[in-house]
């Protein structure tokens, strides 16, 4: 399994939790949308920082061409993003679904 295949899949699969699983419809909410979008330009800030060339020629992170899709999006691979997304959503998602439901900790 290739990075792209695990982006793509852990995109899809939050997708799925939060609709069919936690049933919390983040993806329907404008709140999340707004909250995305004020994550999103640190995560392409984060990306750019980790992945554009250094002065040597090297980044931090270096993906193998064969194991991308090969578009990318301030210099970062767009699986980053579809990673990125899958993480924001799978987190908020537990904490609504936490949040409603009453989790507490073992005391």
């Amino acid at each position: 399994m290739i990075y792209s295949d695990i982006a793509i899949a852990a995109f899809c699969i939050s997708i799925m939790v939060d609709l069919f699983v936690f049933k919390n419809s983040l993806l329907t909410r404008l709140a999340f949308w707004f909250s995305y979008m004020i994550i999103l330009p640190f995560q392409l800030l984060t990306n750019w920082w980790l992945t554009h060339n250094r002065s040597d020629g090297k980044a931090i992170v270096m993906y193998d061409p064969d194991s991308i899709i090969g578009i990318r999006i301030a210099s970062a691979p767009i699986e980053d993003l579809l990673f990125g997304f899958a993480l924001v959503l799978s987190v908020m998602g537990m904490w609504e679904f936490w949040g409603r439901r009453g989790f507490q900790r073992n005391k």
